[in-house]
């Protein structure tokens, strides 16, 4: 399936997206319905139920040549809206785009000097001279090998003032098995560079929907390795998080989850630490990094249609026009817009603003990692 309405791409990014079962079938109807050109880049985010080693072999197969990046997702948002188990394209123009890339491999142990060295190799390759106005980073990461926070920190350090997104794999909220692709084969417990130099303008963003409330969950016992909490506040952490939100921990669930997200407070603002599940001894296992003595705050969400569309007609005016947006949108987003009747709503602004992307276990915005946000690079026309 392709969106006509982005063909011919004037920012010089075509997308298609297939529902075939077959990775086979997927990817010929992909390379049928993509134009016959030359690309300096493929990024492929698939649905956890196609093997990556097959989508690796057929996108080589289908596209001899061209160098390519991507991950599993939890759900891919493609140009007709939310999709559960595709496989999506997107393609860069060689005349518009210029991208060098890399495996972080090992991320799990990887230290904040590797990361580093690679992002300043890449960007050596890149020739950057300073100029970092025509260029921006993007990162995909494993969502289950809690690494984000060193790699994004050290990534972000290397790269100066040359912006970073990104979003972190996922599995249909499984937890089990998350993977990334470039070229050649698939990994895992990594993360993945790519470096972009273009002559179209394009603006990086986020956009978050909660404001946070009196109440304050202390971080008494955890395994901040696994980034699993047991106590808040001295109390079993799913008793004492159900709780501060008025329920009971049987009622638990992403749901509830994405709901009733938890804050802490860098400067003046507010970052999401969100829960991953509950596990069967009662504690909690979270999507970003947690350690003992942490202040969590029990955050109320704000209308979420509201703030999404503020801030891309916000982005949409700064570009003069938006022509597509590259989108990393967290699972509990999507799963906290369904929990208020607000599926449709949601989806009706990102296909009327053009957001191709997928649904993560967590979002990159320059030196943060994030959850419960939406992170984007938008492009306008040359």
């Amino acid at each position: 399936m392709h969106w006509e309405d982005w063909s011919p791409c004037t920012c010089g990014i075509h997308v298609a997206f297939s529902t075939a079962e077959s990775v086979a079938d997927a990817i010929v109807e992909l390379r049928a319905n993509l134009p016959d050109q030359s690309f300096s880049h493929l990024i492929a985010f698939f649905s956890p139920r196609h093997d990556p080693s097959d989508v690796v072999a057929c996108l080589t197969e289908a596209f001899p040549g061209t160098p390519f990046s991507g991950c599993t997702t939890s759900g891919e948002i493609t140009p007709t809206g939310n999709c559960g188990g595709s496989i999506q394209l997107i393609a860069f123009e060689t005349s518009r785009f210029r991208f060098v890339s890399a495996v972080i491999e090992n991320a799990s142990c990887s230290g904040v000097e590797d990361a580093s060295h690679l992002a300043r190799r890449l960007q050596t390759q890149i020739c950057d001279q300073g100029n970092a106005t025509n260029k921006f980073g993007l990162l995909l990461t494993d969502g289950l090998a809690n690494h984000e926070e060193t790699l994004v920190a050290a990534v972000n350090w290397a790269l100066g003032d040359i912006q970073l997104i990104g979003g972190s794999a996922g599995d249909d909220l499984r937890f089990k098995d998350a993977a990334l692709i470039h070229n050649g084969g698939a990994v895992k417990d990594a993360a993945i560079l790519m470096l972009v130099e273009t002559d179209v303008p394009f603006h990086a963003f986020k956009t978050q929907n909660f404001d946070p409330t009196p109440t304050k969950l202390v971080i008494t016992a955890a395994d901040a390795e696994r980034r699993i909490v047991h106590e808040f506040n001295a109390e079993p952490a799913a008793l004492e998080y159900a709780n501060a939100i008025g329920l009971i921990p049987d009622d638990l669930g992403p749901f509830s989850f994405a709901s009733h997200p938890l804050v802490v407070k860098v400067g003046n603002d507010y970052y999401c630490r969100s829960i991953r599940n509950m596990n069967p001894d009662g504690s909690l296992s979270f999507f970003c990094a947690i350690d003992v003595g942490l202040v969590l705050t029990v955050a109320r969400p704000t209308d979420l249609v509201e703030a999404t569309e503020a801030k891309l007609a916000e982005v949409d005016k700064l570009l003069s026009g938006t022509q597509l947006i590259l989108g990393f949108d967290c699972i509990l987003r999507r799963l906290d817009a369904e929990n208020r009747q607000m599926g449709n709503r949601m989806e009706t602004i990102y296909k009327r603003h053009k957001i191709v992307g997928f649904h993560t276990y967590g979002e990159q915005y320059n030196a943060m990692h994030l959850n419960q946000t939406l992170t984007g690079i938008a492009f306008g026309a040359p």
